[in-house]
């Protein structure tokens, strides 16, 4: 199944303590031809950048606050239910992923040929090198989410995961941190989609600029592994 010309994108933002780097992000997004719109779900942020997110005039930004900080899980699932486009993707909002790359991650579901892509760091696109111990985390996360969805994936744990919007919201999520990755994975795999790898750029950050992820993350997401790509097949 083919999609529209023009505007398709569903850009969906979660975002918390992001006022370094919220504005920019917005327009590196807003820059994009394939972009019909910005769902932002502001995850309880408490540095300022829900009075940034105030100021926003662009009819192509949607702005949604939750109360409290509920996790990235929680915001991205908000985002999805809200979504218009025929196409939606995740982006972080903290520079490591190109906006740029849209039409990279679009071209296998435009083709017709596929109904999620995944935007691999590992494939062949430039990256920041960093952090040596979370590339073997997100290597065996990978190889644990491959065997039990029998996908190959290079990347499971990639933030750029672009699904047709019919697909996306017919899947139950119920993930409210970074589990949300691997259960998405999983649910996508049970339910047949067709799902393709293209190689993307990654420029990580450090702990001191603002990463959030840490180890007890990973142990969840082994957790949800086994949860939605066994127990649940």
């Amino acid at each position: 199944m083919t999609v529209s010309d023009g505007p398709i994108l569903s850009v969906v933002m979660p975002v918390f303590n992001e006022i370094a780097t919220i504005h920019e992000i917005l327009q590196k997004v807003l820059a994009s031809p394939e972009v019909l719109e910005i769902v932002v779900v502001d995850d309880g942020s408490v540095d300022g950048t829900r009075d940034a997110l105030n100021e926003v005039s662009d009819e192509r930004i949607r702005v949604i606050m939750h109360p409290v900080n509920r996790g990235k899980g929680a915001a991205v699932r908000t985002g999805f239910a809200e979504a218009r486009g025929e196409v939606v993707v995740v982006q972080d909002a903290d520079l490591e992923y190109d906006p740029a790359e849209y039409p990279v991650l679009l071209a296998p579901i435009r083709a017709g040929v596929a109904d999620a892509v995944y935007g691999s760091r590992f494939l062949a696109g430039p990256s920041r090198v960093l952090y040596y111990k979370h590339r073997l985390g997100n290597g065996l996360l990978t190889f644990l989410s491959n065997l039990a969805t029998d996908l190959n994936l290079t990347d499971m744990e990639t933030c750029y995961k672009a699904v047709r919007r019919e697909v996306l919201q017919s899947l139950d999520l119920c993930q409210e941190r970074f589990g949300i990755e691997p259960e998405l994975t999983a649910k996508l795999a049970r339910s047949g989609a067709r799902v393709y790898e293209v190689p993307v750029s990654y420029r990580g950050r450090t702990y001191d600029e603002g990463k959030k992820i840490g180890w007890k993350d990973g142990c969840k997401a082994v957790w949800c592994i086994w949860k939605y790509g066994v127990l649940h097949r």
